[in-house]
């Protein structure tokens, strides 16, 4: 531990050891003083982000790398390192690039503590599109005097950069708005107690046109009699208009589901996994399973777990399709990204041996990646290792030599020493 790694330790320590506060008023006066520590802390790790890209890069740069692939691998260091997803990194690195270079003001005022990281990167979105002239220009105007942004809310921020923007570069922010338009996409993430939120990013047109024909339908309904709430109306004449289905009950079903054999066949309190989404309770579980097999839409696997550890060894195949077992084995252990902290669906199926290193394609080498981790470790100096554990373990080091442990997650009924498991896949025409 260098010296000053030791000292911020002892900070922390000494802030952990904090005695309480004996008034509402020295409470209310400490919550501040964090706050404003809070942003000086975030100023500070933009620094040293953009100092260590700045450093990789050069790396790269000598390492005889071509220039498309300069910064690789930088923004899941710096996710690694603050514990959270690589989509969370990259935020980070392109933030703290902005401030150290593009915004000086804005940095400042985050250094003592004036503003926080959160209403930095509203500037910084903001400003996004403009070019470094303009954006010095609003970062002085906004951002020079810390008495500018007092009492201004967070809408009240991102309006005045906007005013700002406006007025220095109108055919920017026009052609900002209709880049906007192209990214237009409809994702799914998943809500507490079995829900999900699918989110539709259309142009203000579409999106205000989309949600008036829904209510207009629940008005419609309602003024006849319907019992549903307005929201619960609006809900399912979103699934059945999409789908084409009579009622949401019949819309079509194509999911991953893996749960116990008690779970399934006895009633057991068990959860299941849903590929997706994740834990989901039992009840729930069988009543899908039970729709579907009613109505022969539904096939089995079974999976396999050793009774000591509950490490997920095999699956069989039988099934009305022949899919990739060795794919589907991997995915339904790992379930999301093996990356820590990364959480993101599995689109690769990674070799941690590289296969050009003579590793091998089975269990104990395979694991489940996202898109941009399985991108970020091809840059140099990362390494993957399996290592001994009661369940699939990888070791991944990064080019500075931090090491850090993956382990698959138990499976359901993993820790029970009864092995037998039921995967579930549910199909409909």
């Amino acid at each position: 531990m260098f010296d000053v790694e030791r000292d911020l330790a002892g900070v922390g320590a000494a802030l952990a050891a904090l005695p309480h506060a004996r008034t509402d008023t020295e409470r209310i006066t400490l919550l501040r003083t964090l706050e404003d520590l809070k942003a000086t802390i975030a100023a500070t790790q933009a620094t040293l982000t953009a100092d260590f890209a700045t450093s990789q890069r050069r790396a790269h740069a000598d390492a005889g790398l071509p220039a498309r692939r300069h910064g690789e691998g930088i923004a899941a260091q710096i996710a690694l390192a603050r514990r959270e997803s690589p989509v969370r990194g990259a935020q980070h690195l392109g933030l703290a690039l902005v401030l150290t270079t593009e915004m000086p003001h804005t940095h400042a005022l985050m250094t003592t503590g004036h503003l926080s990281e959160w209403r930095a990167t509203l500037l910084a979105r903001e400003t996004a599109c403009l070019s470094l002239a303009d954006r010095h220009t609003i970062d002085a105007e906004l951002c020079a005097d810390p008495a500018t942004l007092d009492g201004l809310s967070d809408a009240g921020l991102v309006a005045a950069a906007r005013r700002l923007a406006y007025r220095l570069d109108p055919e920017s922010v026009v052609a900002r708005a209709r880049r906007a338009e192209t990214e237009r996409s409809v994702t799914l993430r998943p809500a507490p107690d079995t829900m999900t939120h699918l989110t539709g990013l259309l142009p203000i047109a579409q999106g205000v046109a989309v949600h008036a024909a829904l209510t207009r339908a629940a008005d419609t309904l309602r003024a006849g009699g319907d019992p549903r709430t307005r929201g619960q109306i609006m809900a399912d004449t979103l699934v059945t208009r999409i789908t084409g289905q009579t009622t949401p009950e019949n819309v079509p079903v194509h999911v991953r589901l893996v749960m116990t054999d008690r779970t399934l066949l006895a009633g057991d309190t068990e959860p299941a996994h849903l590929t997706g989404y994740g834990t989901v309770p039992a009840a729930w579980a069988r009543d899908l399973v039970t729709t579907a097999a009613a109505q022969a839409l539904a096939w089995l696997k079974r999976l396999y777990t050793a009774p000591d550890s509950g490490r997920l060894l095999a699956m069989d195949a039988r099934s009305r399709t022949a899919p990739p077992g060795l794919r589907d084995l991997i995915e339904t252990r790992d379930q999301t990204c093996r990356t820590p902290w990364c959480g993101a669906p599995i689109r690769h199926v990674d070799h941690a041996v590289p296969h050009d290193a003579d590793g091998p394609t089975a269990e104990d080498n395979l694991q489940g990646l996202c898109q941009r981790c399985n991108h970020a470790k091809q840059a140099p100096g990362w390494r993957a290792r399996p290592a001994p554990g009661h369940r699939h373990t990888v070791v991944v080091t990064t080019p500075t030599g931090h090491r850090y442990t993956t382990t698959a997650p138990p499976p359901p009924g993993g820790r029970d020493p009864r092995t037998d498991l039921a995967f579930t896949t549910l199909l409909s025409a």
